[in-house]
């Protein structure tokens, strides 16, 4: 490393104070934007979010879910981690302070080879990049706004001119022979041969200053780009909580509440702004959304660019209303007054493509940044319930039934345990300590299919001995129609009704047939205040068999396929067990389906969608069916009871009744030994 002083290094240091000024303050201005949202904790399991952060931002693990576009983003990002040597190299020779990382010794020569290889990598993805967006037009990549498409051209044409300058500013360091003397630049040197000594002084002053600026131009241009992911990723990563299984609670005492659910952007949390800033508009939650696939309007991507979209409009706004003596009361000019009073959900979010979402979560576990779209989506829904009184029709009936009679059908709650007639099924009022609560559910209760699959089960629990009740008449809904609807203060209600009938009975764990009533009372029970030991039914049969509890012969059937619910694996990541489950009664292992386990497609029936009609595009049932009969099966089997219903509707519009559907229950109790 050595030290010489210019007249050009004090215009450089200029012009590098005023970029990182004005850079900082774009940065500080977005964060107090983030200020004015809702509060929100994210600042617990510290060393779980350290993990979770390494493997998503640095390890790039769902970027690569998809292999292609993953390698150039993993090229991409790595070969930048790696370029930050070269980089700061350019800043400290700007300084004064030439081979500055000379001083790791015998540890350069190896840093440079690797920087070198690394603006290869750098260039070869970034053509390859081009390719893909405007020649072989991945379509999750095409959009109409022509502003966007010139931001990926600038991004990439920054990326592109940042490196090549790098190249050939080592390449005429070396033909000037001033780089260090420990340096190794193998492509580089290659280029260096190709200089002519005469010009390589002009040629390296030029790549620097290319070089330079690139970067401090690039650096400001990210605040108004999409590509701002590119400061927020890694923190978004951080903060984020994982797959959210759960939906924040509402807290209906405090009367200081005056708005339930989002009606505008303000009324989201920080951390949902910023999914928003962090959305990389790649499209990949689009291109795996059953309700997009199908044909409906519903787009997650432009929920969240619409978010942001929103967010540059208003929060300016706020910041400005929020200075006055009396922000609620403050006076904008006409501009900024209409901007201001425009409607969040109406005209940057389309109301009629909230309904459409059926909260399977497919979108949330591609996303390459873990942006929350699901729970946005839904604190929308709650507006509009709670707030507005604007939503489907159909769900009017379901909400009724739901606080009438307990379950979305017009059943009558005396009617709940009618099921189990015959089967000599004790319930927790007459045992009021027992081993094992089973949670029939709504569906089970009710629904003359769905029934078979609770008497199957009392079956298998009969014949391994154990020590089960039901809540009988007692049971009522676990509230995950009512929330995923958007009706928060209906599932409130339902849930404290729940528990406080569970507290009066003394049992060891909850065991499901249903996914949703698993995923809701695992998972949101316990920001009620409670927590329970709960399993699905897969993994209590799939314990039995192993432990040899119970015993099962071969099923009739030779080719068995698997349908995934999303609540029991996106949700709780349950995939083994009811494959476990199948594999030890099937004659053959199970045959997968396209589109299986954490990219497994969607029935169609969550998010209150089983109470709706489909009135745009195709049924996302009949798509899920096809998927499931491309190699004809000669049974298909499932964990979830709504599941149950959408395939065997889809079967009957194919006309491909003579595939029995089964549950995994139902397979075991046929085959028991």
């Amino acid at each position: 490393m050595t030290f010489e002083f210019h007249y050009y290094n004090a215009i450089y240091i200029a012009i590098f104070i005023f970029a990182i000024v004005f850079l900082s303050k774009n940065l500080l201005k977005i964060l107090s934007w983030l200020k004015l949202a809702k509060k929100e904790d994210r600042f617990d399991n510290i060393g779980k979010r350290i993990a979770n952060t390494v493997g998503i931002a640095f390890f790039q693990k769902k970027i690569l879910r998809e292999a292609r576009g993953g390698l150039v983003h993993v090229a991409i990002f790595w070969g930048f981690l790696t370029l930050l040597f070269g980089a700061s190299n350019s800043v400290f020779t700007g300084f004064g302070l030439k081979n500055f990382w000379s001083i790791l010794g015998p540890a350069y020569p190896i840093v440079t080879v690797i920087v070198d290889g690394a603006c290869v990598l750098i260039v070869f993805a970034v053509l390859l990049a081009f390719v893909r967006r405007f020649v072989i037009k991945v379509e999750r990549l095409q959009v109409d706004d022509k502003s966007e498409k010139l931001d990926a051209t600038i991004v990439l044409s920054a990326i592109l001119v940042i490196v090549v300058g790098l190249l050939f500013e080592n390449a005429s360091a070396i033909a000037l022979k001033i780089v260090s003397a420990n340096t190794s630049y193998p492509v580089s040197s290659i280029i260096a041969s190709w200089i002519n000594p005469e010009s390589a002084g002009m040629i390296h002053g030029i790549a620097f200053w290319v070089h330079s600026c690139a970067i401090l131009a690039f650096m400001n241009y990210l605040p108004y780009s999409k590509h701002f992911h590119v400061y927020s990723s890694i923190p978004n990563v951080f903060f984020s909580n994982g797959f959210p299984k759960t939906l924040a609670r509402i807290d209906f005492e405090d009367e200081s509440i005056e708005q339930y659910g989002v009606a505008d952007v303000n009324h989201y949390t920080w951390k949902n702004l910023c999914d928003s800033l962090t959305c990389t508009h790649c499209g990949r939650c689009t291109a795996v959304c059953p309700a997009n696939i199908t044909g409906k309007p519903l787009d997650p991507r432009e929920i969240m660019v619409k978010m942001r979209e929103r967010m540059l409009d208003k929060m300016p706004l706020v910041v400005e209303a929020n200075k006055s003596e009396n922000p609620d009361e403050y006076e904008f000019s006409e501009a900024k007054q209409a901007i201001n009073d425009k409607t969040y959900i109406g005209e940057y979010q389309q109301a009629n493509e909230l309904w459409n979402c059926t909260s399977c979560g497919a979108c949330m576990a591609e996303c390459p940044v873990t942006n929350e779209h699901v729970p946005a989506i839904i604190d929308m829904r709650r507006n509009q319930v709670m707030m507005e009184s604007e939503f489907p029709h159909e769900l009017q009936d379901a909400f009724s039934n739901l606080e009438n009679n307990g379950a979305p059908w017009q059943f009558s709650p005396t009617e709940r345990a009618d099921w189990a007639e015959g089967l000599e099924v004790p319930t927790a009022a007459e045992k009021t300590e027992f081993d094992t609560l089973y949670w029939v559910g709504c569906a089970g209760s009710f629904d003359d299919r769905a029934k078979k699959i609770s008497r199957s089960f009392v079956k298998i629990l009969k014949a391994a001995n154990i020590d089960f009740a039901i809540l009988g008449t007692e049971e009522t809904c676990n509230g995950d129609l009512a929330r995923r609807a958007g009706n928060e203060y209906l599932a409130d209600m339902l849930i404290q009704q729940n528990i406080e009938t569970m507290k009066q009975y003394k049992f060891k764990r909850i065991v499901t047939t249903c996914p949703h009533c698993f995923n809701t009372i695992k998972n949101e029970y316990p920001t009620f205040g409670v927590n329970y030991e709960v399993v699905h039914h897969s993994e209590l049969i799939d314990s039995l068999i192993k432990s040899g509890t119970i015993k099962v012969n071969k099923a009739e059937f030779n080719k068995i396929t698997y349908h995934d619910s999303c609540y029991l694996g996106r949700y709780n990541n349950i995939y083994d067990a009811p494959r476990n489950v199948i594999n030890a009664a099937g004659k053959n292992k199970v045959v997968e389906p396209t589109n299986t386990k954490s990219k497994a497609f969607c029935c169609g029936a969550g998010g209150g969608q089983m109470f709706m009609e489909e009135t745009e595009g195709k049924r996302i049932n009949i798509e899920r069916t096809e998927q499931l009969t491309e190699k004809s099966p000669d049974c298909i089997a499932l964990n979830c009871p709504f599941c149950l219903t959408m395939i065997e509707d889809g079967l009957k519009d194919l006309e491909k009744e003579n595939i029995p559907v089964k549950d995994i229950a139902e397979i075991i109790a046929d085959n028991l030994v």
